[in-house]
Formats: C-alpha cells, sequence, structure tokens
C-alpha cells in the first residue's frame, strides 16, 4: 500500500476527495497571477534580451498550465485522473528544464548582452512575495484532500519562488556590473532544481524542501 505520508498527501477519503471552494480560490488566483506574471516578464524578456527573463516566463506559462490540469480534475467529461495530472505537472517542469537549457545557452553563444530591466526587477520581486504564500496554501490544502496533482502543483509555485530569486540576483548582478553571463548563468542555475522538483511531482512525491 501507498504511503502518503511520504508524498506530501494523506489517503483521500469520500469527504476529502470532493472539490473544496477554497481549492477553486487558489487556482482561480494562480490562474490571473500567472497571466499577469507571464505578460510581464516575457515583454521584460523580449525588450531586455534576457535569457533568466525569458526562462522565468516560461515557468510562469507552465505554472498557468499545472493550475489548469488542477481544476480540470473536477470539471465534468473533462476531469482528468489524479495520478496522470500529478505526472503531466512533471512533464511540464522537464519541458522548463529544457527551455531553460536552450534559452541560456543560446545566450552565451550569440553574445547576448542583456539590458537593465525595472520591469523584470518589480515582476521578480512580487513572485518571491506572492509565489510562497500560494505554495503553503495549496499544501495545505493537498494535505487536507489527499490530491497528489495539487501538492505537485504546490512545489511549482515553490520552484517558481526560487526561480524568481535566482532571476532577481542574475538581473541585480547585471545590472550593478554589466557582464551578459550572470543573465544566462541565473537562468542555468535554476536546472537542477527544476529537474528535482520534475522528478518529484512524476512519481507523485512533494519535496519536503518546498
Amino acid at each position: 500500500m501507498k504511503d502518503f505520508t511520504q508524498i506530501g498527501v494523506r489517503p483521500a477519503t469520500a469527504e476529502a476527495s470532493k472539490p473544496r471552494t477554497t481549492v477553486f480560490w487558489l487556482q482561480g488566483i494562480t490562474l490571473a497571477w500567472m497571466l499577469v506574471e507571464f505578460g510581464v516578464a516575457a515583454y521584460a524578456a523580449v525588450t531586455a534580451h534576457s535569457p533568466a527573463l525569458l526562462a522565468f516566463g516560461s515557468d510562469s506559462l507552465v505554472e498557468l498550465l499545472s493550475a489548469t490540469v488542477v481544476l480540470l480534475q473536477w470539471v465534468p467529461k473533462l476531469a482528468i485522473p489524479e495520478r496522470k495530472a500529478s505526472r503531466t505537472a512533471g512533464v511540464l517542469l522537464f519541458i522548463l528544464a529544457g527551455v531553460v537549457v536552450a534559452i541560456a545557452i543560446a545566450g552565451i553563444a550569440l553574445h547576448v548582452r542583456p539590458e537593465a530591466s525595472c520591469a523584470g526587477i518589480v515582476i521578480t520581486v512580487a513572485a518571491l512575495i506572492a509565489m510562497p504564500a500560494l505554495a503553503a496554501l495549496k499544501r495545505r490544502e493537498a494535505w487536507r484532500s489527499g490530491n497528489a496533482a495539487l501538492a505537485a502543483d504546490a512545489v511549482q509555485s515553490a520552484t517558481c519562488a526560487y526561480l524568481a530569486l535566482i532571476t532577481l540576483v542574475g538581473l541585480a548582478l547585471n545590472a550593478a556590473f554589466h557582464i551578459a553571463w550572470f543573465d544566462s548563468l541565473a537562468a542555468l542555475a535554476a536546472v537542477p532544481l527544476l529537474l528535482k522538483e520534475g522528478r518529484a511531482a512524476w512519481r507523485g512525491h512533494a519535496c519536503g524542501c518546498c
């Protein structure tokens, strides 16, 4: 029998398996925030030629898809089995890791010189405030409902906060010292974390460090 104490959720009971209003609110807030975050990050990435911001924006898009997957579990005729939803979240993280590597290497190879981005700094600071709170609330609801997909989505929200921190450091160093490779290095620094969390989500685990 699967040990749910090791994956960040508890066995779903008949009551717990019902969709909770809090879950809908959390995922609705996530969808709205990720639309804003992706739009601002994508704009900043294009205008500043920043691989780190483009990677951060890609993470926002993946988080948007992940939140949608969780919501679809309770939509009639569109419901996705919990295990499949959890694995989908893991696949999305693997895809994100590949996108980050490609963008960072391309930035280094093409000698892209990112510019300082006030919009990028603002959105990453905002993400550092918002995403840890969302991740904590999702972890709590995942435990109450016994939903592994929501637990995996909480991991992605926490990962978004880590990426925001890494991106912010890269942006700040580039703005201060004007060394182009700081930006790409910040993007590559996020890859091991993304791969680790992707494996955890694929196995239906929620990493305790998040």
